[in-house]
């Protein structure tokens, strides 16, 4: 008894029974008095207080509440006591398919790679029906497809959308918008369906090969262009996209391999040329080139659709443009001996307009490469001559810009560098790096070593200095030195007796005579000045040289001292007087006209 079942969504306009509570004690004679509580109890549910029937006075819906638990008890009407103790019951609500089934994730997005062989899975849809499961076919879901075919298909049980067309080409079609509908009943008629859209993308691979539009490209170039110069573009287009679309460019023929290149732009996947060593109009005016485009990812399923590459030629010309003349060489090495005559050609300078028409060339020097102006081209023939006298220990290089101008078109100017190397002559003579000064004691005696001396040259022969050293020809025979080359370009002076008096003689002068090895041998004398020293140790070597003070014999007078100032002074004045009297001009005589000029006598004195 304490189960009761009522149907939900009553749609009636009397209240609904649902079923009759009823006590042994009741006799029926209205003694007995019904009471109702709990969930829903006079709210939801009423019951009669005398026969104990109850009705549901409210719309019920399972999926909201699926059952109410109540108490029942019976009570004398008339005392209000509890004839038997409290019961407790339950009502559930039965179901009735009043619920769609629902896309609760819907729509969906899906994708899947074209070309996907039939029955691939896409994606897998789930709708929900609030019905009762456990309670006839209520929520019992079968689903199908009412848009999409014959594209894709929908397993009935488990949703799962799979496609039923092979060879799906994305190029061709990419979007396709699939309506799935989800009905309970298991799909019978009356059963309630709901719907949803599925918008499915083909997501592409590499099943297109790239193609050339163009099998032939004409393109020109100026030769004047600089490496890496663009010349043009080329495109292979492939219908694919992303990754699958891109392409890698090779030249793999042609005689313009060597003279340009072609890189893959990754933005465009274009193919530019561009120029890789300089050209020249006058060499060679046309190339041709075979270009290949290739896909550098490749699917191996579809390779039967290939080849994933292609060709294409291109035709490239070469425009000539006015150049400036050239030289060759392209750089001038000179050597040229210091002594060489003023106007000596030293050198030919020879460039050429290698344009088609020649232009005649004038040669000219860059002054600001030769501020010195020793060097002059001449302007036709383009002989480099000598203007100035060179001096290789002024200037032992010379580094001068040559330039060529066309006679018709004087902005066209090219250049070449010319380096001159000033060869050395034997044109100095050697001579004493300073001053020598050498010291002899009186005491010294014969053969004693006075003097070291050593000699500069400004020439730089090839074999190196030597010098050679000797008593110039006026002391060749000289009686108290001698000098010994030591053969390392330096000679060492000796005593040639013993027995030196300060007194006699304080100061000797000797000349050394030093000559090179150059060719001719060039020489120069060089004095050695020797000093007479009084002190000196035992052997005669020189320990200090400080002159003696030697006194007058006779001492002046203080008359003598005050004549030679008088003297001293008078010789001043005069010499004021002189010069005061040159600083005086003269102011010439003013001749009357009416005098006759001959009998004029104008005296004057120069002194």
């Amino acid at each position: 008894w304490n189960q009761f079942f009522v149907l939900e969504e009553y749609t009636g306009t009397d209240p609904l029974y649902v079923g009759k509570l009823h006590s042994d004690m009741d006799r029926g004679d209205g003694s007995i008095k019904y009471i109702l509580s709990g969930e829903g109890a006079g709210v939801v549910f009423t019951i009669d207080d005398t026969t104990g029937d109850i009705h549901a006075i409210q719309r019920l819906d399972r999926e909201e509440r699926a059952q109410y638990t109540l108490r029942a008890q019976a009570l004398d009407r008339r005392t209000g006591r509890p004839m038997e103790p409290e019961s407790e019951f339950i009502i559930k609500i039965q179901d009735i398919n009043d619920n769609e089934p629902k896309f609760l994730d819907g729509p969906y997005v899906a994708t899947v790679p074209e070309m996907s062989p039939v029955g691939t899975s896409v994606i897998q849809v789930t709708a929900t029906d609030a019905d009762d499961p456990t309670y006839g076919n209520s929520a019992r879901v079968v689903y199908s497809i009412l848009q999409g075919q014959p594209y894709f298909s929908v397993d009935s049980k488990t949703g799962v959308i799979r496609t039923a067309l092979m060879n799906m080409d994305r190029e061709a079609k990419e979007y396709y918008e699939v309506i799935i509908q989800a009905k309970d009943m298991g799909g019978q008629l009356g059963g309630l369906a709901g719907t949803t859209t599925v918008n499915i993308t083909l997501l592409d691979v590499n099943d297109n090969p790239p193609r050339f539009p163009q099998k032939h490209y004409q393109m020109s170039v100026l030769e004047s262009a600089p490496v890496s110069a663009t010349v043009g573009r080329v495109f292979a287009k492939d219908l694919d996209e992303g990754i699958n679309a891109e392409m890698k460019y090779t030249i793999v023929d042609g005689d313009g391999a060597d003279a340009f290149d072609i890189n893959t732009d990754p933005n465009f996947q274009v193919g530019i040329i561009t120029v890789k060593k300089p050209l020249s109009f006058e060499s060679k005016k046309s190339y041709t080139l075979k270009v290949e485009g290739a896909n550098p990812h490749l699917e191996m399923r579809f390779l039967n659709l290939g080849p994933f590459q292609d060709t294409t030629t291109v035709h490239i010309s070469v425009e000539d443009v006015d150049e400036p003349p050239i030289f060759e060489p392209g750089f001038y090495f000179v050597e040229v001996p210091e002594d060489v005559a003023i106007g000596t050609t030293i050198q030919i300078i020879s460039a050429k307009d290698p344009d088609v028409t020649n232009n005649s060339i004038r040669y000219s020097i860059d002054r600001s490469s030769d501020p010195g102006r020793f060097f002059y081209v001449d302007i036709t023939t383009g002989a480099l001559m000598t203007a100035r006298p060179l001096d290789r220990e002024e200037f032992s290089w010379h580094n001068i810009t040559v330039l060529a101008m066309e006679m018709n078109n004087p902005s066209q100017v090219g250049s070449v560098s010319v380096t001159i190397k000033v060869l050395d002559v034997n044109d100095n003579a050697p001579e004493f790096p300073r001053f020598y000064e050498a010291f002899v004691c009186e005491n010294a005696k014969a053969g004693q070593l006075i003097q070291t001396v050593s000699a500069v040259d400004q020439d730089d022969p090839h074999s190196g200095q030597h010098f050679y050293y000797s008593l110039a020809p006026e002391a060749a025979n000289n009686p108290n030195f001698t000098i010994r080359d030591n053969q390392d370009n330096t000679a060492r002076i000796l005593t040639r007796r013993s027995g030196f008096r300060q007194q006699e003689q304080s100061v000797f002068y000797l000349p050394i005579l030093i000559a090179d090895s150059g060719q001719p041998a060039l020489s120069s004398t060089g004095t050695l000045t020797i000093q007479v020293c009084t002190c000196g140790d035992d052997d005669g070597h020189v320990l200090s040289c400080s002159p003696e003070a030697y006194m007058l014999p006779v001492s002046l007078s203080r008359g003598a001292l005050i004549a030679i100032l008088a003297c001293i002074f008078v010789l001043l004045v005069l010499v004021l007087l002189i010069l005061s009297m040159r600083r005086h001009r003269k102011q010439p005589y003013i001749i009357d006209d009416e005098e006759n000029i001959h009998e004029n006598i104008v005296r004057y004195n120069d002194e």
